[in-house]
């Protein structure tokens, strides 16, 4: 099969197409033959070495898989042939960038028939991240007051829809081209923040949920109500901040996004319900990774790249 790797660490252009040995699938593993991979922001953080998630080179990056079963040895959950998608093993090394993947079966869920193999290899990451920092974390219910920071990225355009699903009030950050992209997603307010303060437009906020990071975490300390609560994507190992939030009564929390067959299973049910989808802005094809990763790299995207199989 083929792989994306790497031997060492920088731009785009250290992404290198090799054939390897096929992955041999443990107990309650499946064995999936890829048919498109999601690309994730963090990806190009681990390319250029900016932590070290997976340690040095080489390895495969990637988590964000869509593909049909081959093969299924010792779990009942799926059979060869079942189409399925998921975010396997994160945040260990999934080498989601093959042609074939092997991956607990805990960790994937049927595909939805009305995804596409691309839709649905967009929706993992985001899915679940934003799943957990509303619904696991920030405990959003009916009537709340939600501000989604980022909402037109990857994570932000999921969550302004799940969040809506839950019956809450939602405002959302958004710039320029984005601000309309994200009013057809449902959110009720949008804020380009580009031309207005937030801190300036929004009050009595439940929760925050950060996808940005800088100094927004810090600033949305001004919307929160009493005893609000701030989740973020981007700035969850910040003590002091933390510590200032519960100085002011308020409520901080970290998401570091993990497998979840529970929520992997909720993404399933609003996708299938009509409630949620999930907006792929440009698709490569696998031999095209590190133009992809060229796009990846300038940021400012609407939604997911993919790369097909």
């Amino acid at each position: 099969m083929r792989v994306v790797t790497q031997h060492t660490l920088g731009g785009p252009e250290v992404l290198t197409i090799v054939d390897a040995p096929g992955p041999r699938p443990l107990p309650g593993e499946v064995l999936v033959r890829v048919r498109a991979i999601g690309l994730n922001p963090l990806e190009a953080r681990l390319r250029a070495g900016e932590f070290p998630l997976l340690g040095r080179p080489p390895f495969v990056l990637g988590w964000d898989i869509s593909g049909v079963v081959e093969e299924a040895p010792g779990t009942w959950r799926f059979r060869p042939g079942d189409e399925v998608f998921g975010m396997p093993l994160f945040p260990r090394a999934a080498r989601a960038y093959a042609e074939v993947v092997s991956a607990p079966a805990l960790h994937l869920a049927r595909k939805p028939a009305s995804l596409s193999h691309v839709e649905a290899s967009a929706l993992p990451v985001v899915g679940l991240t934003a799943w957990q920092g509303l619904v696991d974390l920030g405990g959003v219910t009916a009537g709340d007051r939600v501000l989604v920071h980022g909402g037109g990225g990857g994570v932000g355009h999921v969550a302004v829809q799940i969040a809506k699903a839950l019956g809450a009030h939602v405002i959302a950050t958004a710039g320029g081209r984005k601000r309309e992209f994200v009013e057809e997603l449902g959110a009720d307010e949008v804020i380009d923040h580009t031309v207005v303060d937030f801190t300036e437009a929004v009050r009595d906020v439940d929760v925050v949920l950060d996808t940005i990071g800088g100094d927004t975490a810090e600033r949305s300390l001004d919307v929160l109500r009493p005893g609000g609560h701030l989740v973020t994507a981007v700035a969850d190992e910040d003590l002091a901040l933390a510590a200032r939030y519960e100085a002011a009564g308020m409520r901080f929390s970290g998401i570091a996004v993990d497998p979840d067959p529970v929520a992997l299973r909720g993404l399933v049910g609003l996708v299938e319900q009509g409630r949620l989808r999930v907006h792929v802005q440009r698709t490569f094809p696998f031999e095209r990774v590190a133009d992809a990763h060229r796009l990846l790299d300038g940021g400012h995207l609407q939604g997911k790249l993919v790369l097909t199989v």
